[in-house]
């Protein structure tokens, strides 16, 4: 039995949102603890804002890997290269299509309800492949970055599904 196997990851983009977030919890806690020789209460809140700091700072820091064996694509994220949790796991049996984001392949899917998942990396200059998923009555319509070993797995094993055009 020939097994198809490809696996590819992404660093996700820092957003604005992001960078502001830290700057947030910096300047905090620095006024903070300029401010605890006046208080105790104000030491108090200081320290947990270290404790924040240091708890969230590399949680903002998110890669996403696909993995894809024999049939089944496996979506896991990495939070601050340490904490690993499997976001979605697709059967290609369930996928109606997959193209490239823009494709006309997906035309026919632009006004059908979706939930929408984002795997990419947010960066302008990559294009994503968009997979139009059916679980029963749900669809999901899921963004993310396939490699070139990938795209060629999934064409061997679903040439009617994936779109490259």
């Amino acid at each position: 039995m020939n097994e198809l196997y490809a696996e590819a990851g992404v660093k996700r983009k820092e957003t604005l949102g992001t960078y502001a977030l830290r700057v947030v919890l910096v300047v905090a806690a620095v006024l903070a603890f300029l401010l605890t020789f006046q208080n105790q209460i104000l030491l108090f809140i200081s320290a947990i804002l270290i404790v924040a700091i240091i708890y969230f700072f590399p949680r903002l820091s998110i890669e996403y890997e696909y993995v894809f064996c024999d049939g089944q694509l496996d979506f896991d994220k990495i939070m601050g290269k340490a904490k690993r949790k499997t976001a979605l796991k697709i059967d290609f049996e369930q996928v109606e299509v997959m193209a490239p984001l823009g494709s006309h392949a997906l035309d026919g899917y632009t006004h059908v309800n979706c939930v929408d998942k984002d795997f990419s990396s947010g960066d302008k200059e990559v294009k994503p492949y968009v997979v139009i998923w059916r679980e029963g009555e749900k669809t999901t319509r899921i963004k993310f970055e396939p490699n070139e070993k990938m795209l060629n797995c999934i064409k061997m094993k679903y040439p009617r599904k994936l779109a490259q055009y």
